[in-house]
């Protein structure tokens, strides 16, 4: 009789994993999300949209530079070239799942710009609203996928290691039930750990745990300590706050002093669409001197409803009418550069475990993310991982020796509010030796020893090792 083939799984249902997901055909795929529709995803929030150098005076050579430029020449070149090389053919295949870019009255795609761009290439759907549509549409047709089983409700708590193999997943459903699957292989594509501080542009989702997942099991990382702050969060209560996308800048918003004076005047030559960590970190100085920040998009033209309707709502929201005042704004944990390490093909330093999106680090965003690299990031590499997937013969293991690989429990709420803050203030746009010490520290001599803090302990770590500022990564000191 022949065995049926171990399916290969894969955990989480942003868009590197339903990606992923479509393209292991014809080979089983289970895909695990925490919520039973897949919602919650940072990528459904993502605003800005795709980079692709698809305008005749613009080239692939041109995006690469700006990449590797954005980043601190950290990344590594060769991905690079291939992530900016598969752009435009990206773009073709998301349009042949169904998602429907915006377009001009000539019937060819518009094309924006937004911070580090030195030419205007960012695809976008719904105005600002690229990530609904892309995971809309994908989730679309993974469910209409034959070879892809959807389980919602579920959260992955543990790996199974057998020989030093990951070859299956544990389970926990709402109800806590535990349930064991073997996998022919296992992706993790959870997302990043904006979460973990206290103002992010993250959903509650994007936490870690896939990463703190991955790290348990004894999978190499990459690059911990690079942190992209988004500087233009709306600035409300709360802990999840309001993206203000890059693109309103691109349209022609300003950022102004508490004094109503051009903040980026004189500090660097692309002004208002300067790098992101620039521009977070004057941002932050502000604050720090008792200054509020404000963007006006009084002046950017166009219809609000079809150019910018997810900004405006959110500022409706929040009684704050984009188009009439300056909105307050805010840094905000955004993404994350580091993660698992991992190759071109998704694989980590462990047989059977791959990585793909933003909790994986193959080196392509370096220090700091060029703006819209994120979505073609999980688009290009889940292709090409899903691809290598199924072909790919099972990892072999043999009866041997297995154990578990657990995350563990995570801190109760108090904790976790504790430890968001202590993050912000020590790990936010502008680091020292002192404070990433003293926190350090605290995490160790917590009593709860949730996987969060073990998670936090390890990004302290890196960032008090490189002692010299690069990117995102910003020193006060050499301590």
């Amino acid at each position: 009789m022949r065995r049926e083939r171990r399916p290969i799984v894969v955990v989480g249902g942003g868009v590197a994993g339903l990606v992923t997901a479509l393209a292991a055909a014809p080979a089983p795929v289970r895909l695990l999300c925490r919520a039973h529709d897949g919602s919650g995803s940072a990528s459904a929030l993502a605003q800005g949209g795709i980079a692709a150098a698809l305008d005749p005076h613009d080239s692939t050579a041109a995006h690469a530079g700006d990449t590797i430029e954005a980043g601190a020449r950290h990344n590594d070149a060769t991905a690079v070239q291939w992530l900016t090389g598969e752009a435009p053919g990206a773009i073709a295949w998301l349009q042949q799942q169904g998602v429907r870019f915006d377009r001009g009255v000539d019937g060819s795609l518009q094309l924006g710009r937004e911070g580090g761009h030195g030419a205007a290439r960012i695809v976008h759907a719904g105005g600002d609203a690229t990530g609904a549509a892309l995971v809309r549409a994908l989730r679309a047709r993974v469910q209409s996928s034959a070879h892809v089983q959807w389980r919602g409700g579920v959260d992955v708590d543990a790996l199974l290691l057998r020989d030093g193999a990951v070859v299956g997943v544990r389970t926990r459903d709402e109800r806590g039930r535990r349930q064991h699957m073997e996998a022919a292989a296992v992706v993790l594509a959870t997302g990043g750990i904006g979460a973990l501080f206290a103002h992010t542009s993250n959903p509650a989702g994007a936490d870690g745990a896939g990463l703190a997942l991955g790290l348990a099991s004894g999978a190499a990382s990459r690059d911990l300590e690079f942190m992209q702050f988004h500087p233009t969060a709306l600035d409300v209560d709360g802990h999840c706050l309001p993206l203000i996308t890059e693109a309103l800048r691109g349209a022609g918003a300003r950022l102004l002093d508490a004094a109503g004076q051009p903040l980026m005047r004189g500090l660097h030559p692309l002004g208002d669409l300067a790098p992101r960590d620039v521009v977070a970190r004057r941002v932050w100085q502000m604050q720090r001197e008792g200054g509020k920040v404000w963007l006006d998009a009084t002046a950017v033209s166009g219809d609000w409803n079809l150019r910018f309707p997810t900004v405006l709502a959110a500022c409706l929201a929040h009684g704050l009418d984009p188009r009439q005042v300056p909105l307050p704004v805010t840094p905000a944990a955004h993404f994350h550069m580091g993660g698992i390490a991992t190759d071109l093909d998704g694989r980590s330093t462990l047989a059977g475990l791959h990585a793909v999106g933003e909790v994986a680090c193959n080196g392509v965003h370096g220090a700091n993310r060029l703006a819209s690299n994120s979505l073609l990031e999980g688009v290009a590499c889940g292709r090409r991982l899903g691809a290598a997937l199924a072909i790919a013969a099972p990892v072999r293991s043999g009866p041997g020796s297995h154990r578990w690989a657990e995350r563990g429990d995570g801190l109760p709420p108090a904790a976790l509010a504790a430890l968001r803050t202590l993050l912000w203030h020590a790990a936010g746009p502008v680091r020292e030796a002192s404070s990433l010490r003293d926190a350090w520290r605290a995490c160790a001599a917590a009593a709860d020893a949730g996987w969060q803090m073990r998670l936090a302990k390890s990004l302290l770590r890196a960032a008090a090792l490189r002692r010299r500022s690069l990117g995102a990564h910003c020193r006060l000191d050499r301590g």
